[in-house]
């Protein structure tokens, strides 16, 4: 009887993440999504700068390399240019809130066909710990040694509530992944945003709030603890818009 065994669009090769990184559970919750729906020949990844980069050495699928924040318009290009693929992004929190901002949300208020894997880790990971759009208020990374100031930096960017306030995306949902239930309920969630793009229902966003110990200065443990203890209640989970529930289909 076979209890657990590695997704089929993963492949062999070792993540390269530091210890306690969520990355890796996020990886094999899109994997089984693409398992599940049957669609790992004709998936294709984008992937953008960030700690995911090397994403094209995870997946099966055909992944293609954007630059920085250029994750959803290079999405659009290739969706409309194969529109019987499945085309997913995988984007971390510096790539889909700051310099891809624009891409994202006019991608959502196209209602363009595709998955988008938002990563939120409240830091940008690859380049050293630097506060990122979504750090916390008083939060501590290498650019703000003292806590994030929101009198000087702003307050941080809740991609959820602004996009489900677009008439276009068709699904928007807030998931995590720092305990057994919460990473269950993301399984689910993913595999609807996909399942969405093979009915032709347009964008969906799964947000995933997920840890950084390195760069938090956590150990494993702690990152988890502060996921569930500090980002959780400033970014609530839950499904901020789902067009077929509201329209009854």
């Amino acid at each position: 009887m076979v209890v657990f065994e590695k997704p089929k669009s993963l492949t062999d090769a070792e993540f390269h993440y530091c210890p306690g990184c969520t990355h890796g559970i996020i990886h094999r919750l899109v994997a089984e999504a693409l398992d599940a729906t049957g669609t790992e020949g004709i998936a294709i990844g984008v992937a953008p700068v960030g700690c995911a980069v090397m994403a094209y050495n995870y997946f099966s699928c055909d992944m293609v390399e954007a630059a920085h924040g250029r994750a959803p318009a290079v999405a659009t290009g290739i969706k409309r240019s194969l529109p019987d693929h499945v085309v997913f992004t995988y984007q971390g929190d510096g790539d889909l809130a700051s310099i891809g901002m624009a891409e994202t949300v006019h991608a959502a208020a196209r209602n363009e066909n595709i998955t988008v894997i938002f990563v939120n880790n409240a830091i940008y990971g690859m380049t050293g710990g630097q506060m990122a759009p979504t750090s916390l208020p008083g939060q501590v990374t290498q650019t703000s040694p003292y806590g994030r100031d929101v009198k000087t930096a702003g307050y941080p960017i809740k991609m959820c509530e602004i996009l489900s306030q677009l008439d276009g995306p068709e699904y928007i949902a807030r998931v995590a992944v720092n305990n057994v239930k919460n990473v269950r309920n993301a399984k689910k969630v993913i595999q609807k945003a996909f399942e969405n793009q093979i009915a032709g229902k347009g964008f969906s966003l799964v947000e995933v709030v997920s840890s950084c110990p390195t760069n938090w200065g956590m150990t494993p443990v702690k990152a988890l603890e502060w996921v569930e203890n500090e980002m959780i209640p400033y970014y609530p989970l839950g499904v901020y818009k789902d067009r077929s529930e509201k329209e009854g289909v």
